[in-house]
């Protein structure tokens, strides 16, 4: 079961090189809508299930924050910037989390987690200040916008727990509203292509099958049976495969610096991701708690608020 959740975002860690190689040029809206409707309606017809009460309003939000503006960053990133390096800006999503947990969620990161954000902050720079890249402002306000936006569907997402429709009829609905979100906004900003080549269909029909509906599916598979912290460090597998395609497939170089950089990057998000625990007020939770989802101890109230079925 771990080996197939690693193949989760080993797939996502190829989305870079499928856009910038099959898909149209200059249509992020249109390769994030058609990667997240087909995927979430197959993944809906799949659970068989439909959102109950609150969980309507709730998958809508989660659907915008996590698919429908997330991905259109995700595209607009991917067309502008290296593959490896929009991935790795995604690595500190891990921080932000942790900083809308504690404002959110009241749950309070150790020293050594902050100092592992300030870390990875250091490594961001390196990676841009010191590029032999051309590396584009909007790509990488889009890269750190989607990050952002996906931490707070991420922080929202645990707030509010587990539907009794399931993660797997909450994906499929969280990717079939973000997709519907984003189809009239595609339409009306870029339009339909006049054309598509095979390999424009073949790229669509991979990211949607494969890179979003399969891939979602182990995941989810594996959120439910493995420990949280374990499956957290596997999405480390996707900065690293999209910036190893960078390098063999499209020959893209990195300086020393930038090397350097994604390096403290990855061991500062390793590191946090290992040593996140929760505080209360003057107190540290209880000994031998369950880790949540972001690999901390909760107290058995916040516990409560963010796994509770």
């Amino acid at each position: 079961m771990r080996n197939l959740t690693a193949v989760a975002p080993v797939l996502w860690g190829t989305t870079y090189l499928v856009t910038t190689e099959l898909l149209p040029a200059g249509r992020p809206l249109l390769a994030g809508t058609l990667r997240a409707l087909p995927a979430g309606l197959l993944l809906v017809a799949a659970a068989r299930a439909r959102p109950r009460g609150a969980w309507w309003w709730r998958a809508a939000v989660l659907g915008t924050l996590n698919i429908g503006l997330f991905f259109a960053l995700l595209f607009v990133a991917a067309y502008r910037l290296p593959g490896g390096v929009a991935a790795v800006l995604g690595a500190l999503g891990p921080f932000v989390v942790a900083g809308l947990a504690f404002g959110i969620l009241g749950q309070r990161p150790t020293a050594r987690v902050l100092a592992a954000g300030a870390a990875g902050l250091a490594g961001v720079a390196l990676l841009v200040l010191r590029s032999s890249v051309a590396l584009d402002p909007i790509g990488l306000l889009a890269a750190f916008g989607g990050m952002v936006s996906m931490s707070f569907g991420t922080v929202l997402g645990r707030r509010w727990g587990r539907p009794d429709a399931g993660l797997l009829a909450l994906t499929g609905w969280q990717l079939t509203i973000g997709g519907l979100l984003l189809l009239p906004v595609a339409l009306c900003a870029e339009g339909l292509p006049g054309h598509l080549t095979p390999a424009n269909v073949a790229g669509f029909g991979y990211l949607s099958v494969i890179g979003t509906a399969g891939a979602y599916f182990l995941w989810f598979r594996g959120v439910t049976t493995l420990a949280p912290a374990r499956v957290s460090l596997l999405s480390l597998l996707s900065p690293v495969v999209a910036a190893v395609l960078g390098w063999v497939v499209l020959g893209q170089s990195l300086s020393g610096g930038q090397l350097a950089g994604a390096a403290v990057i990855l061991a500062a998000v390793l590191v946090g991701a290992t040593t996140f625990t929760v505080r209360g007020p003057g107190r540290s939770g209880p000994r031998g708690a369950a880790p949540d989802q972001a690999g901390c101890v909760a107290k058995p109230t916040l516990l409560k608020a963010v796994v509770a079925p």
